[in-house]
């Protein structure tokens, strides 16, 4: 019954979308109002066949149908409630259908905004964008990706998902927001595209695309940052972001939306940037393709890809039509997408943006070359070579302290052209800032030219943006926080809190492996210290439920007691490592086990602390709160060409 209804709804979508394509295709051919007007039905039915799809997939996890494959080979009566839940995304074919439901919700969002416009050229090109979109995944699942294939001799149990992704709710949260973020994207890229087809590529089309485009770009960073947070608390290296391929995938179309985001205030003031900003709307969605590409190809190895699947080629050759396709359509409109202004200054709020859209650009590039060499070096000479962490670190550290320089700089130049009184005016307060943090991180012992430069440009940048707020809740109140510029400092403190954390992190932390007894004897101690912290070794603890078998060790670190342990699941073979943490504002003290403990009643135990590493969490928070001021609107702003639309 799983298996009929999954594959109805599959059909479902499939018929839906391909329905409304040529509806569509035939309404804007004819010009006929009544059946571009029939685009929100299709959204229903597709969106509906989405629905469907997911609710017999997960009525057969909970129920424990192994007679459908996905089932057996993902499956386990064993998993607990919240992890069998998420094992819907825990593997390929439920990841696709995942993304299908999400895409298809975009669709009936788009089409119930604009339900009263969907006989407007624009939206009806947008829509049917939206609807090829809606096919290609309804066809993997029809293909490659089904979730629905049956076992003719189904097995009793199943492994259940990887160990990993079952130890931690923030696996079950995780993913969601990355997809919510991934595919939010297409709403943007499909009126950019409706934008070069019909040719209105005034400022207008820009309105329709803003919050949507804020909207994807919020679920991603959240998305982003709980992958972090997932991987200090459970994968026990005492990191958060190794540049895995899997990593930088998120990474790369969270940067062009964020020079999106930036540089699309330039067009809307002053009619400029437009071949940019249709370039960086097209290219985040190509890259979320990319990265759908490199996580589910099994093309690279990686804690958070997929197995091996007959669908690379196919999201490959997607992702070059998508490039095809918007190329042709901007060197189409090439001569129509010139900027009726100039740039009159460098030293001016667009010259400050337009220099951030090229930080950004080389951001991005060296994220993707890094990504990407190993994989065309192992397909052109078939020898695997690898692009590791100090590449990245290398390369991107001058370009992110440029990007904290210009977030102090851009938000306070005025328009057009700043005069040196204007700037000594407005960088005075940002300085004293920048020069207070910095003397601070050096009281307490900062040391290296990088973090220190990074404290006092986080500091200088911090100045800025509350500047700005406070300027603006002067003259508003509180409801002068609300809106996209000032939502938009609060998310550049929220970065600016991510910034600091990394830095100190990344150049203060220690390490240190210790074998600890519970009665102390020479070469093992019962107590150790750590920068100031204590642990202390108990003795050894066990637990045992349906799913698995853990083996721990009792730490007690600064009066609190952690128990650090090594699980085993009862259907695999792998031993999982359980760290414990310890946060607090001033850092955080990772435990982790090397091996189980030892009959003579000792433990080897690795201890890592790092300061700051909660304001990294508290950064990601404070920027969703910026983000959601941002999408609602504050004292709103005509564009300056809206009327060419």
């Amino acid at each position: 019954m799983n298996a009929a209804l999954g594959t109805g709804g599959v059909v479902l979508g499939l018929v839906g979308a391909l329905g409304a394509i040529v509806t569509l295709a035939a309404g804007i051919r004819g010009r006929r109002s009544e059946l571009m007007g029939m685009a929100r039905t299709y959204a229903f039915m597709v969106a509906g066949g989405a629905v469907l799809a997911v609710v017999a997939m997960e009525r057969a996890l909970i129920t424990r149908d192994f007679s459908l494959e996905f089932v057996a080979n993902n499956g386990s009566h064993a998993t607990p409630a919240l992890f069998n839940v998420a094992t819907l995304w825990s593997a390929l074919e439920g990841s696709i259908l995942l993304w299908a439901l999400i895409l298809t919700g975009y669709t009936v969002a788009v089409a119930l905004k604009f339900r009263d416009r969907l006989n407007d050229p624009l939206v009806a090109w947008a829509m049917l964008t939206m609807f090829v979109v809606c096919l290609f995944f309804f066809g993997l699942m029809l293909g490659p990706a089904n979730p629905f294939r049956v076992l003719a001799d189904p097995p009793l149990d199943g492994p259940g998902p990887n160990p990993l992704l079952q130890n931690h709710p923030l696996m079950a949260f995780h993913p969601p927001m990355l997809y919510l973020g991934y595919v939010g994207f297409t709403v943007p890229f499909a009126f950019a595209v409706a934008a070069l087809v019909t040719g209105r590529l005034g400022e207008g089309w820009l309105i329709e695309t803003r919050r949507w485009t804020m909207i994807a770009w919020a679920f991603l960073t959240v998305g982003i940052v709980l992958g972090a947070w997932w991987s200090h608390e459970v994968l026990g290296w005492g990191g958060y972001w190794a540049w895995d391929p899997v990593e930088n995938a998120s990474f790369l179309p969270w940067l062009t939306g964020t020079a999106y985001l930036h540089s699309v205030m330039v067009q809307e003031r002053r009619g400029m940037l437009r071949v940019w900003n249709l370039s960086l709307l097209c290219a985040t969605f190509a890259l979320t393709i990319l990265g759908t590409f490199l996580t589910r190809s099994g093309v690279i190895d990686s804690v958070h890809a997929f197995s091996e699947s007959s669908i690379g080629p196919l999201l490959l050759g997607f992702f070059g039509l998508i490039l095809l396709v918007t190329v042709g359509l901007v060197g189409w409109r090439g001569d129509r997408l010139r900027s009726p202004a100039r740039i009159d200054s460098p030293v001016s709020r667009e010259g400050a943006f337009l220099l951030n859209n090229i930080v950004f650009a080389a951001f991005a590039f060296v994220v993707l070359l890094g990504t990407v060499f190993p994989l065309i070096s192992e397909a052109l000479t078939q020898d695997r070579v690898s692009v590791g962490e100090p590449y990245f670190e290398r390369m991107t550290t001058p370009i992110g302290l440029v990007l904290l320089f210009l977030m102090a700089v851009a938000p306070v130049l005025p328009w057009r052209k700043a005069s040196a009184e204007t700037l000594r005016t407005r960088l005075l307060w940002p300085g004293w800032v920048g020069t207070g943090l910095l003397a601070f991180a050096v009281a307490v012992g900062a040391r290296g030219l990088a973090p220190l430069l990074a404290f006092f440009l986080a500091g200088f940048a911090g100045g800025a943006a509350l500047r700005q707020l406070v300027l603006a809740t002067r003259r508003q109140g509180w409801r002068g926080l609300v809106g996209r510029t000032n939502g938009g400092m609060v998310v550049h403190l929220g970065v600016l809190m991510i910034g600091v954390a990394l830095a100190a992190s990344g150049a203060y932390s220690v390490e240190r492996d210790a074998r600890m007894c519970v009665q102390a004897t020479a070469g093992c101690p019962s107590t150790v210290t750590v920068r100031g912290h204590e642990i202390t070794y108990l003795g050894p603890s066990t637990d045992m439920n349906a799913a698995r078998r853990q083996v721990g060790a009792q730490l007690k670190l600064d009066g609190r007691v952690h128990e650090p342990a090594i699980q085993q699941f009862m259907n695999g073979t792998q031993q999982i490592g359980k760290p414990s943490v310890h946060n607090t504002a001033r850092d955080s003290v990772l435990l982790t086990l090397t091996d189980t403990p030892g009959a003579d009643d000792s433990a080897s135990v690795k201890i890592i602390v790092q300061p700051l590493i909660v304001w990294l969490w508290i950064g990601g928070g404070v920027m969703a709160v910026g983000s959601l001021l941002a999408i609602f609107p504050g004292k709103r702003r005509v564009p300056t060409a809206a009327v060419s639309a």
